[in-house]
């Protein structure tokens, strides 16, 4: 069951991450600015967010055989459409986009799911196994541009169609849920509410939106960044950006592994000092050799790490018929932590011709949420065996 989430988790990602190796492209061919072009690869981003919380609330209640199956197939839409006829003008893309944000909502599937078939003490690794499945967004930076270079705008669009077809009829055969899955009788608008009272909500939706919001932000952003800040070719580009995301996919699990074992205080603590250290480095525009690789490579490193650990840490908090819907709020907010960030370093480039500021925000927001976590969160997690007995 755990393999076959993962596997669906991949493919919705990777649907989901397709225009954004495509962003400098579709800049130089329809004349975009940097903020038009930000906000082309940012909007699949707010929409995938936005609606992991109702897709977490509904999977709480319906769980995960019935729900993979429905987000992937509904997310075969907006592929096509931009595929075959939505790839020609900015309206058309940011409307594909937009409906294209369905598959970012797999993962409020995905971590209620597998949370219910482990034990408490080995949901942190199941947890970041499954979340390695966003390595699904390096299939796309791999391929989408040779695929376009080779046989035209439409091929990785359909290509990517017919794997989540195969995906959803996959799912309905084999997924089941775990037995025993513990089902809310309230209806939505009530767990929502009660999932909002809850402290762990609030702070790992905080600390998310950092961890995996950076990594998002990177994923979507950084082909722009290494082609206008350091002249790559797009090509060129787009691999280092995969090699990003693998980094940070193969991370997160080890980050999950680390919690289970040392808490998941201590892994987010290290993982946000190493994000503060590499955004400072990194605002001083180094040397892409060997400086700037290290630099972005331990900043992948830690927000993978870091994203594992946030989720191991609502497994361990989050009453057990709501891991759904905290996970639906918290992916929100990670996955709006990821929106802002390419309208800020696009705006502030065209501003000021650098992305120093950019950096340094990042280094800002790191040192923030790395006090907030030795602090609030510490105490939060030292109450809870006291509260258990």
């Amino acid at each position: 069951m755990l393999a076959l989430a993962t596997t669906g988790f991949a493919v919705n990602f990777w649907a989901w991450a397709l225009l954004s190796p495509l962003g400098p492209r579709l800049k130089d061919g329809l004349g975009l600015t940097s903020f038009q072009q930000s906000l082309l690869v940012a909007v699949p981003v707010v929409v995938g967010s936005l609606g992991r919380i109702p897709v977490g609330a509904l999977t709480d209640r319906f769980g995960g055989r019935v729900m993979f199956p429905l987000v992937t197939a509904a997310t075969i839409v907006p592929v096509l459409y931009l595929g075959l006829v939505g790839h020609n003008s900015l309206g058309a893309l940011v409307a594909g986009g937009f409906f294209l944000g369905i598959g970012g909502t797999a993962f409020a599937v995905g971590v209620p799911f597998v949370s219910a078939w482990f034990p408490p003490e080995r949901r942190g690794l199941a947890i970041g196994i499954f979340g390695a499945g966003m390595g699904g967004t390096a299939i796309s930076a791999l391929t989408t541009v040779k695929l376009v270079d080779a046989h035209g705008m439409s091929d990785p669009f359909l290509i990517t169609a017919g794997v989540l077809a195969a995906y959803a009829v996959l799912a309905a055969l084999l997924l089941r849920d775990a037995p025993g899955r513990t089902v809310p009788t309230e209806p939505l608008p009530t767990r929502l509410a009660a999932t909002l009272k809850l402290g762990i909500t609030w702070q790992a939706s905080a600390l998310y939106a950092v961890a995996f919001g950076g990594y998002v932000a990177f994923s979507v952003y950084l082909p722009t960044y290494l082609k206008t800040g350091y002249g790559l070719t797009q090509a060129d580009a787009a691999n280092r950006m995969a090699g990003f995301v693998l980094f940070a996919v193969a991370m997160r699990p080890i980050g999950g592994w680390l919690s289970d074992r040392l808490g998941p205080v201590r892994v987010l603590a290290a993982a946000l000092a190493v994000v503060l250290l590499g955004a400072c480095t990194q605002s001083f525009t180094p040397s892409l050799a060997p400086v700037g690789t290290i630099a972005f490579l331990a900043m992948a490193a830690a927000l993978g790490a870091g994203s594992g650990a946030v989720f191991a840490l609502v497994a361990l908090l989050a009453p057990a018929n709501k891991v759904g819907s905290v996970t639906g709020v918290v992916g929100a907010a990670g996955g709006l932590g990821g929106f802002v960030p390419p309208l800020l370093m696009g705006s502030l480039y065209g501003a000021y011709g650098s992305y120093a500021a950019g950096l340094i925000l990042l280094a800002l927001v790191a040192a923030a949420a790395l006090t907030f976590t030795g602090t609030g969160v510490r105490h939060t997690v030292s109450r809870r065996p006291a509260q258990q007995h």
